[in-house]
């Protein structure tokens, strides 16, 4: 069946399309036909069609079903078999409710018909470029591409993979050829178990061991015992700085966590999310999750299901989901399209998925993006970062971790399926051109909806007290997360009990799934028939797929037959530990920019460049309102375009107590470049200077890392990865804020034909969760009233670490907050003072002035030096005339100057470097605008 617009309505996806064929040069083409495709197998009959089409497939009021037919010129569009389609699952519960029951398949595509002057080889490039991915869908030009109902059956039986005699040799080939992603002495550990055993592994148990033992999962490089070396610039050995590091996660991450022993941190480092005190009745849980690899093949998938997974993870602690956010790294928009890679998608096309996946997901849910930051640079050309957070909310001493012996392994969500096989292991490798046509079946699809009733079941049993311990299906499927529920205890499941998309799927794909949108539970027996009820009611999947047994051994079986079985000791403590080497030299030392000839017009550029200027028309698509709860929102000022600093929210379930969360990011890759030990301070420092700035307590901030990087086994990047975790401890540890929970994304390289590898910039992403303990004072970046005046607050100095005094100067600010002092308050960051000031203006349509010699400066920097220059630890803050006085006593000791002023003049002046520069507002806005 076909459904089209009507005759005379418009199609804003053809119209789109239409854009972007005369974008890629495709000139001959007048119009654009675009129809929907649905296909349905089963027992059913002319009316069953018919009310399908009128009652479910069509809106009447503009679309209508239309008689299938051939054109000169057409693409016909479809997924590839085993990948998600949501549009078709809906379909199907659609029909069950119309009570059309024999409809057993559905699947759908489009069809895009033009007119005009295209050939052949032009439908090909257009389908390849504009209307299809091949990791995830094919298509045809020369006719309709059928759908793939028939699926071949499954065997059932596990496949015996032989390593009692393989070489070395040999077991590195297989690692290669089954995508394991483990090193010889890692492939030995498991040879010499299965040995002492007496057989060989299943393939089941190696798909496991490789699942679980993946860079992605037990975070080996953060685990290795690391020999490291750092020279000076001139080559020598700094041999204070050198030597042995026991784990970067236990020396620096979590030592740091540990130092600082914070009472209201109540989960670090041990659960899906971290979680700390928000009140007397309720926690908050934060995570934030990488999903890079997916999103460079399949770009909407990859991000949507990078959102789900995140969400999944904080309600895998049994909390409410009330924010998300989102951190994006592509290459440059105008990036010539011979300059990238072969195999890699344009960094143009690769946000336009990445931005329509993350709308799509959060949207749907329910969940407010409100946080986030985009980032261009060379280096994410063919390798794109996409970070997605997610904040939520829980009963103090609400989240239950230990499953009981005897306690069923309940599997509640989407059904099983083919997609995202091999995904953890995947994430775990380099990229290349050949990596969509290997690993595409590691991209998933996710079904949004699904996920929000999965969350109402999951709140409900929560409630009632249900469940003993939950996490989510993320990456493994039910081999992770049933693995590490029963790393104590050991389990019994039966996989033929796992509900499936279609028959067909072997016992290892059906346990290694990555399907989305899965929640494990372990339900005690009395308490499993409350839990069907509550699935029931939300019509979704519930299933008990096996129980927790006492010791220690997990059995899968198919069909009563064993085809794994595996002692969770050696699953997860038999993985050898790695033993690195890695370098570092010191850069020579950073010369600084002398002042610019015209002040206005590298005003205009940096506000103008893409990493400054507004990034409206993405944030724009996200729902930050949703909710209700959302006090300091992504665009701020009398217009609501003026750039936010941070998030603040009040979560429904404290509303009345005044107090909320803020959430702020700090990202830096061109300091990676130059220094990644100053990365992680300055990012460190952003993120906290962007929650202090909108009147979260820096007493109460708790932090997560990201660390995306280059391949670990090579020396300099490892090198680089010790000393920005060295940052981090020193940051975390001078600031008071204890990390909570993180992350790290390492092999982020891409290998071009030549065989040579190109490294994302090193790059850590801080996330900062603040308490605000009176959300009546909370500040924003836009200017609020002339006569008030400006105060720059931090020092500018030319080293690239912030001040020591940064800490305590935070606390100062957010007294004066507190005391109700601060009308506004914005952080420097990209662009420095003046981009500060001129974005402060933009917001309040005020005029500003800014007097670049009152600037409290250090190391004899110039006047014209300090507009632009780019240095930590500095705020620019608004106070009324009659405050003044007190602010200036609240910030004693501290370096705190008055640079400025606000005026009615709509125009930012600037003076104390030369002749005075004047810069309509107007002008301004338009620069960062765009338009």
């Amino acid at each position: 069946m076909e459904v089209a617009k009507k005759p005379g309505i418009r199609d804003p996806r053809a119209e789109k399309l239409l854009r972007e064929l005369a974008h890629l040069g495709v000139a001959g083409v007048r119009s654009v036909v675009i129809r929907d495709v649905f296909h349905f197998a089963g027992d059913f009959d002319d009316r069953d069609l018919r009310l399908l089409g009128e009652r479910l497939l069509v809106d009447p009021v503009i679309e209508e079903l239309v008689a299938p037919r051939r054109f000169e010129a057409a693409v016909d569009v479809a997924l590839l078999p085993g990948v998600t389609d949501t549009v078709a699952e809906t379909v199907l519960e659609g029909a069950r409710l119309l009570g059309v029951l024999g409809l057993v398949r559905a699947a759908t595509g489009h069809l895009y018909a033009f007119e005009g002057a295209v050939d052949a080889a032009q439908l090909e490039r257009i389908a390849a470029e504009l209307l299809a991915n091949p990791v995830i869908q094919r298509w045809s030009v020369v006719g309709s591409v059928s759908p793939s109902f028939d699926a071949t059956p499954a065997s059932g039986d596990a496949c015996e993979i032989p390593l009692t005699g393989a070489d070395d040799a040999r077991l590195s080939e297989l690692s290669r050829e089954r995508r394991l992603s483990l090193d010889l002495a890692e492939m030995q550990a498991i040879r010499a178990h299965f040995a002492g055993l007496g057989r060989e592994p299943t393939d089941l148990e190696l798909e496991m061991l490789a699942q679980t033992w993946s860079e992605h999962c037990v975070h080996k490089t953060f685990r290795a015992r690391i020999t490291y070396t750092e020279r000076r610039a001139d080559g020598t050995v700094d041999e204070a700085a050198s030597g042995v590091v026991d784990g970067l996660l236990n020396s620096y991450i979590r030592a740091a966590t540990e130092a600082l022993d914070r009472p209201w941190v109540r989960s670090a480092f041990v659960d899906n999310a971290g979680i700390v005190a928000f009140d007397e009745r309720w926690d908050v849980a934060f995570k934030v999750e990488t999903h890079n690899h997916p999103s460079a093949l399949e770009p909407f998938g990859g991000a949507n299901t990078g959102v789900g997974g995140v969400v999944r993870d904080v309600i895998g602690v049994s909390a409410r989901p009330i924010a998300v956010t989102d951190v994006l790294c592509f290459g440059p928009l105008d990036t010539a399209p011979e300059a990238l890679p072969a195999g890699a998608l344009h960094p143009a096309r690769i946000e336009a998925g990445v931005v329509h996946g993350i709308e799509d997901y959060g949207n749907k849910m329910g969940i407010p993006t409100v946080n986030g930051a985009i980032v261009y640079d060379p280096g994410y050309a063919a390798n794109p970062l996409v970070y997605c957070g997610c904040v939520g909310v829980l009963p103090r001493d609400g989240h239950p971790t230990t499953p009981e012996p005897g306690d069923l392994v309940v599997v509640i969500g989407g059904k099983t399926g083919r997609d995202g096989l091999r995904g953890a292991t995947f994430s775990s490798m380099e990229m290349d051109a050949a990596t969509g046509v290997v690993s595409g079946g590691a991209v998933q699809i996710g079904h949004p909806v699904h996920e929000k009733q999965a969350l109402e079941v999951v709140l409900a049993a929560r409630d009632a007290g249900l469940y003993h311990a939950i996490t989510d299906c993320g990456a493994g499927g039910l081999s992770s997360a049933v693995g590490e529920m029963a790393a104590t205890l050991g389990a019994d499941i039966e996989l033929t009990r796992v509900p499936l998309k279609y028959t067909g799927l072997e016992p290892w794909e059906i346990w290694l799934s990555e399907a989305q949108e899965r929640m494990v539970l372990a339900v005690g027996p009395a308490a499993w028939p409350q839990v069907q009820a509550i699935a029931r009611l939300h019509a979704i999947p519930c299933d008990a797929v096996g129980t927790f047994r006492a010791d220690g051994l997990l059995r899968i079986t198919y069909e009563g037959r064993v085809v794994g079985e595996l002692d969770a000791g050696f699953l997860h403590a038999g993985i050898p530990r790695r033993n690195m080497v890695a370098e570092w030299t010191q850069p020579g030392p950073e010369v600084i920019d002398l002042a610019p000839q015209d002040i206005a017009a590298e005003l205009l550029r940096w506000l103008a460049d893409p990493n400054v200027s507004s990034k409206e028309d993405v944030v724009r698509r996200y729902d930050h309102e949703v909710q209700g709860g959302t006090v300091v929102k992504p665009f701020v000022g009398v217009a609501a375009d003026g750039p936010g600093d941070a998030a603040v929210l009040v979560p429904q379930e404290a509303a009345d107590g005044g107090v909320g969360v803020a959430l702020g990011v700090g990202v830096d890759p061109r300091l990676g470049r130059r220094d990644p030990y100053a990365m992680a301070w300055a990012v460190v420092d952003e993120a906290i200077r962007n929650v202090v700035a909108v009147g979260a307590d820096p007493a109460q901030i708790a932090i997560l890392d990201n660390f995306c990087w280059g391949n670990p086994s090579l020396p300099d990047r490892l090198g680089s990865l010790v000393r920005c975790c060295r940052g981090c401890y020193d940051a975390a540890v001078a600031y008071g804020t204890p990390f909570v929970s993180g992350k790290d994304s390492l092999n982020n390289e891409w290998r071009d034909a030549c065989g040579v590898s190109h490294p994302i910039p090193p790059t850590l992403l801080i996330s900062a969760l603040g308490r605000v303990p009176d959300v009546t004072r909370t500040a924003t970046s836009d200017a609020k009233a002339a006569g008030d005046a400006l105060y720059l607050v931090g020092v500018t100095r030319s080293s690239l670490l912030p001040p020591s005094d940064a800490p305590a100067l935070y606390v100062a600010l957010h007294q004066a907050m507190r005391a109700g002092l601060v009308r506004a308050c914005h952080d420097l960051s990209e662009g420095g003072l003046l981009v500060c000031a001129a974005e402060m203006a933009i917001g309040g349509r005020l005029g500003v002035t800014v007097d670049l010699a009152a600037v409290p400066a250090a190391d004899g920097l110039t006047p014209g030096q300090v507009a632009f220059l780019e240095r930590p630890g500095r705020l620019l803050v608004e106070v009324a005339p009659a405050g003044a006085a007190a602010f200036e006593a609240a910030l004693a000791g501290h370096a705190c100057a008055a640079v400025g002023a606000v005026t009615a003049t709509a125009e930012l002046v600037v003076s104390g470097a030369g002749a005075e520069v004047r810069v309509a507002v107007e002008a301004l806005r338009a620069a960062f605008r765009g338009r």
